[in-house]
């Protein structure tokens, strides 16, 4: 079908484009040349049962979950790998510093960073942790324990940041209208793409099912975009996985206070160990949030009989890889046993993976890019099948060429909206394909 096709040139900036989104916000990527903690290769942890989001925290205890090992598959990529897990992208990709986001090696070990040191702050309603790219819902339970339960999310960006301060819950709705926001409507008509005043529930609605509704003209809401979780990619709302942001929704009730913060350096304590987690380097580090931090070390290392390793402080701080790391001095044979890396078994299909249809002869397809090396055909396919909605993408090897073929489609109106969206969303010229 595609002999007779012209090659598809794309420049290098615009080819890479959604990815340079992903790299651009991966900092901290110097390799760990050791993991600090002894791993468990064997026998292999159940994936369905290591904890993801709901844990029980008790008085002077600030770290919470295990980091855990996943030997990926073939044809894996970390946003879907994350999803499964309920993490975010940003966190499982600086948590493995040097492995492909989108075509990771096959049998290659991988961190799944399921540990979290809580942020600083009242133990109350909905913290949501900017730096992390974290919300955390503390509920009490009538005892000395308090319930948390943590999703990952995506923030605003750069331009239109999540803003920080006391909130609350005003409202909630199940398959919630989006009313465009002028600027939002500004924006995307630069692009060429024309948005309604409104759009109702359904696949192409980025409010996905559940709208949280706060105080000012923010949301708490899920997404048609979930391989934009752990990245800043909204327009300041807080937005959470479609299976994450139920769960959540169910256990919100109106008027429960949400406070957004910004703390990227994490000091906590569980059993009798320190912990620090990084989520800034020296780049973008917050001067008075380090200043805190070292003083809060400082501290505890004076009222403690055992002395902090500030050479391992230093490494957490250059690395910035989000994990909390335990960084009291330590002697051989008295590491922490609950920092110790569990391997997961792999779950065999990961939860909302996207499924590419078989090719069929009466369909319209999309001539995407033409590579000479299979892997950067294999990148870009990726990329395209995680658009939101979904737009099926394949490689397919013609004339010792890699194609990456989008589609089937199944009628020209739905091909043509794809080809607008690769444009709008990618900046991809394709070349449209009629049916034979």
């Amino acid at each position: 079908m595609c002999r007779n096709i012209s090659l598809l040139v794309i420049s290098h900036k615009l080819r890479f484009v959604f990815l340079l989104i992903f790299i651009a916000s991966l900092h901290g990527c110097a390799v760990m040349k050791n993991i600090p903690w002894q791993y468990w290769s064997s026998p292999l942890y159940p994936a369905e049962k290591i904890e993801r989001n709901h844990f029980s925290v008790t008085g002077g205890t600030d770290v919470v979950g295990r980091l855990a090992v996943l030997k990926l598959a073939q044809g894996d990529t970390l946003p879907d790998v994350a999803r499964h897990f309920s993490l975010g992208v940003h966190e499982i990709s600086i948590a493995n510093p040097g492995v492909d986001v989108w075509v990771p090696r096959a049998s290659e070990r991988i961190i799944l960073p399921l540990s979290f040191i809580l942020p600083d702050v009242q133990r109350k309603g909905i913290v949501i942790n900017l730096a992390a790219m974290r919300l955390f819902h503390f509920k009490e339970d009538g005892s000395k324990t308090v319930r948390v339960s943590t999703y990952p999310i995506g923030i605003g960006s750069e331009e239109q940041p999540t803003p920080k301060g006391l909130m609350h819950v005003s409202r909630k709705m199940v398959r919630p209208t989006w009313h465009v926001p002028r600027q939002v409507a500004q924006d995307r008509r630069k692009k060429g793409d024309i948005l309604p005043e409104k759009v109702l529930p359904g696949p192409l609605n980025p409010l996905g099912e559940h709208a949280i509704y706060l105080e000012s003209s923010y949301l708490i809401h899920g997404t048609n975009k979930p391989a934009s979780i752990g990245l800043r990619a909204t327009n300041g709302c807080i937005r959470l996985y479609p299976e994450d942001v139920k769960r959540l929704y169910a256990d919100t009730p109106v008027k429960t206070p949400v406070r957004v913060i910004n703390q990227p350096y994490l000091v906590g304590r569980r059993n009798g160990w320190v912990y620090l987690e990084v989520h800034a380097t020296s780049e973008d580090s917050d001067t008075a949030g380090l200043e805190k931090m070292y003083a809060k070390l400082r501290r505890i290392e004076t009222q403690s009989t055992r002395p902090l390793d500030w050479k391992k402080v230093k490494t957490v701080l250059t690395e910035a890889r989000g994990i909390p790391v335990p960084v009291f001095k330590i002697h051989e044979g008295s590491e922490p046993r609950d920092m110790e890396l569990i391997e997961v078994s792999h779950p065999g299909e990961l939860y909302g993976k996207p499924k590419v249809p078989e090719m069929k002869i009466a369909a319209w397809y999309i001539l995407s890019a033409d590579e000479r090396e299979e892997i950067d055909a294999l990148r870009i396919a990726a990329m395209i099948n995680h658009q939101g909605p979904q737009i099926p993408a394949r490689v397919s090897f013609r004339n010792q060429r890699y194609l990456v073929i989008a589609g089937p489609f199944y009628d020209s109106h739905e091909a043509r909206e794809a080809l607008k969206r690769l444009k709008i969303d990618l900046e991809m010229e394709g070349i449209l394909i009629e049916p034979q």
